[in-house]
């Protein structure tokens, strides 16, 4: 501090050095997961999640630590959506637009994700045909209502869309939104975008679903791996068990893992 009077400087009690230094933080936003379109989900977008250090830096003390483990940290603060678009079954219904989503909780927005690479469809949007599309957002609280649109790009891009389904597992729930019209400037009213709120009577809630590390170790003999859709069931000292879960989400991961003498570790929700 600058004095400029002649009088000795009056005293003042010191000031702890805790008060006066900066305090430093990092923050780790791990991906490890693909932005393709061929590839993973099909998303070229990602909303990361941080994670405590220690799951970013190998520690030799914990040589068990997995991907897997580090992708349970990550599930455990975000939320995943599995996202069902009908298309209509009129003359032109299908388009070649890009067609985009954005949920509306009680807490935020997932803000505009492009609905790219179906997992039921080559070719999305087609008429009277259902699309299936993930959608991984941080906690947006109870989900409100859903925008859904398209750029109004291509060949065709006129759509009828008839419904939206939304069903996020790990909350236990599963909304229903109705739409029954056009998206096209020179049907309906020529709006492109449309806002969308679920029918509370075909809302359906069940028992929220748990994410699982799985760990497949495929045999070293001869003939061992295979490219089949490879599935798991767990079953509880009740007697009660899961839903049929496929460890692949598409036909590229098929080839790609439970090849002779592998380790393969997946996440999913059960």
């Amino acid at each position: 501090r600058l004095l400029t009077s002649k009088r000795a400087p009056r005293e003042e009690p010191a000031v702890p050095f805790s008060r006066v230094l900066l305090s430093f933080c990092r923050y780790y936003f791990p991906c490890q997961r693909w932005l393709a379109v061929e590839e993973d989900d099909g998303q070229i977008a990602r909303e990361l999640v941080p994670v405590d250090e220690a799951f970013v830096k190998k520690d030799p003390e914990n040589e068990g630590q997995s991907p897997a483990t580090l992708g349970l940290e990550q599930k455990a603060k975000s939320t995943t959506y599995t996202v069902k678009v009908k298309t209509g079954d009129k003359k032109n219904a299908g388009t070649d637009a890009n067609v985009f989503i954005t949920l509306y909780g009680s807490k935020d927005d997932t803000g505009i994700v492009g609905l790219k690479a179906s997992k039921i469809n080559k070719n999305k949007f087609e008429r009277g045909k259902v699309d299936e599309f993930t959608v991984e957002s941080v906690d947006i609280g109870d989900l409100k209502k859903i925008k859904i649109g398209h750029d109004n790009k291509g060949n065709s891009t006129g759509w009828f869309l008839e419904w939206v389904e939304i069903d996020a597992p790990s909350l236990g729930q599963c909304l229903k939104f109705p739409c029954g019209r056009w998206l096209d400037k020179s049907e309906d009213d020529g709006a492109v975008e449309r806002i969308i709120f679920p029918a509370e009577l075909q809302t359906v809630e069940y028992i929220p679903f748990v994410p699982y590390e799985i760990t497949v170790y495929t045999s070293d003999i001869f003939g061992a791996g295979t490219d089949a859709d490879v599935f798991i069931v767990l079953y509880g000292s009740d007697g009660i068990c899961t839903q049929q879960k496929s460890l692949c989400l598409n036909k590229r991961e098929q080839r790609m893992y439970f090849e002779r003498n592998s380790v393969n570790q997946f996440i999913v929700e059960v």
